[in-house]
């Protein structure tokens, strides 16, 4: 008999400190950046919008630069696509699954 289940050590890991280095090992980079470094990254950003915004003063606006792209962020890049092919799978098969256990509760094989 197992000590832990997969679920409940799934659950410990999700619960590690964000630097922990389970975490980053397995590409969670959420906590890779300190509340410094994302402070330090606004003030780039805003920065760099200040001085697009300098930069077409006075400009038409089919006739200004297109404006700055924001520091990429560690934990923002990653959009999970909620109908990705992976995804769609996952839930077709815990569909079955769910209609497979109540199709066994009503049989009365599980009670």
């Amino acid at each position: 008999m197992p000590l832990l289940t997969w679920r409940e050590l799934a659950g410990y890991i999700r619960q590690l400190p964000a630097r922990a280095r389970t975490r980053l090992a397995m590409g969670e980079t959420d906590g890779v950046w300190g509340l410094q470094e994302h402070l330090q990254a606004l003030t780039i950003d805003e920065l760099r919008v200040a001085n697009w915004q300098r930069q077409n003063e006075g400009v038409k606006a089919s006739q200004q630069s297109k404006p700055p792209v924001p520091i990429s962020r560690p934990g923002t890049g990653r959009v999970r696509d909620k109908n990705s092919p992976e995804r769609i799978a996952k839930r077709k098969a815990a569909r079955q699954r769910a209609a497979e256990r109540r199709r066994a509760i009503t049989a009365g094989e599980i009670t």
